[in-house]
């Protein structure tokens, strides 16, 4: 890996951009020098990274002359109006936003699932969806144990998922919600304090919402089978931080056992089992929060089909569904 690199965070002043902070302390991120980018109504702000305040700038299309490593994470709009200037500064390019990871060009990578797909001529790269990231390092282990048919997955989206802002919104909802006082004003369709709903995000002609299309989409190129059949419905749940996911594999032929999907998920690279029959101990979004690896449980066979395993998952959406796994990318496109 490339010694003391000059880094840009875009969308620094957000949930993401706070674990990318983080996240460069704890694995001793080799940098030199480092900017801290937000919209225009976030400068002056101060961002304090490695004992030392830094005053957020402008992100501009100016402000990544001499940047090495541009950590882009603040929507797709910005992402579509600014990585071209930073590649064409010369900086590599990892973008947490949807803008191009449909794009046949641009690689869509979890280090744990497909490092292949990264060359090192790549000077844009796509972190895929957070529930994606997920579901994919989940079962990565356990797509080599047989011919996979198909994926059913159901998700339990945390308010993380949105951003800073509806984390905020949500505890301020539940207190107002507790205390009988007046609601705060909502940009969602349903109180989200004490209530589920389907994802909040338009619905497609096909009655999926976009939310599913991206999930169903993604994990398809990720995994190199642009015809594997997928299933998904998104449900956003009144959890602060972490996505928890329930899935089932239906292989062409006869499904592993317990054991030797429990065994394949323990040497699984970014998963750990949580799987405690007996104390009924399973993944939570709350152990899940702050942890790196994406917790797998609740392991057994589909009764209703010998064809079919089912598992159950949480993992932290803002650290391996976003910037741990944006990390890991720099940290692999660097030692190519």
């Amino acid at each position: 890996m490339n010694q003391g690199l000059s880094v840009a965070i875009v969308g620094a002043t957000g949930a993401v951009g706070a674990e990318f902070i983080r996240l460069f302390e704890e694995r001793n991120f080799p940098i030199k020098s480092i900017k801290f980018l937000a919209s225009k109504r976030a400068v002056g702000k101060t961002v304090t990274f490695k004992g030392t305040d830094y005053s957020v700038e402008e992100a501009l299309p100016t402000a990544f002359e001499g940047v090495d490593v541009a950590f882009f994470s603040a929507g797709a709009t910005r992402s579509r109006e600014l990585a071209p200037s930073a590649i064409a500064a010369g900086a590599l390019v990892v973008d947490n936003s949807s803008a191009f990871r449909m794009d046949e060009s641009v690689p869509l990578i979890v280090p744990e699932v497909n490092p292949s797909s990264l060359t090192k001529s790549n000077r844009l790269i796509s972190v895929p969806n957070c529930t994606a990231i997920l579901l994919c390092t989940a079962i990565n282990s356990l797509l080599k144990l047989g011919t996979v048919d198909r994926l059913i997955v159901s998700t339990y989206q945390s308010a993380s998922g949105a951003g800073a802002a509806m984390m905020h919104f949500l505890e301020q909802e539940t207190r107002a919600v507790l205390d009988n006082a007046t609601l705060p004003e909502s940009v969602l369709k349903h109180r989200y304090a004490f209530n589920l709903f389907s994802h909040n995000t338009p619905i497609n002609d096909d009655g999926y919402n976009e939310e599913e299309a991206k999930v169903i989409e993604e994990t398809r190129k990720i995994l190199g089978q642009p015809n594997l059949k997928i299933n998904v419905t998104c449900v956003r749940v009144p959890v602060l931080r972490a996505h928890t996911e329930t899935v089932t594999i239906e292989y062409t032929h006869a499904a592993p056992s317990v054991d030797e999907a429990r065994n394949a998920l323990s040497k699984a690279a970014g998963v750990r089992v949580v799987d405690n029959r007996q104390e009924n101990h399973f993944p939570t979004p709350l152990e899940a929060s702050g942890q790196g690896d994406v917790l797998v449980g609740r392991i057994r066979n589909d009764i209703s089909n010998p064809n079919a395993i089912c598992l159950m998952l949480s993992g932290d959406q803002l650290l391996k569904g976003a910037a741990l796994n944006a990390v890991q990318i720099a940290e692999l496109a660097l030692s190519l």
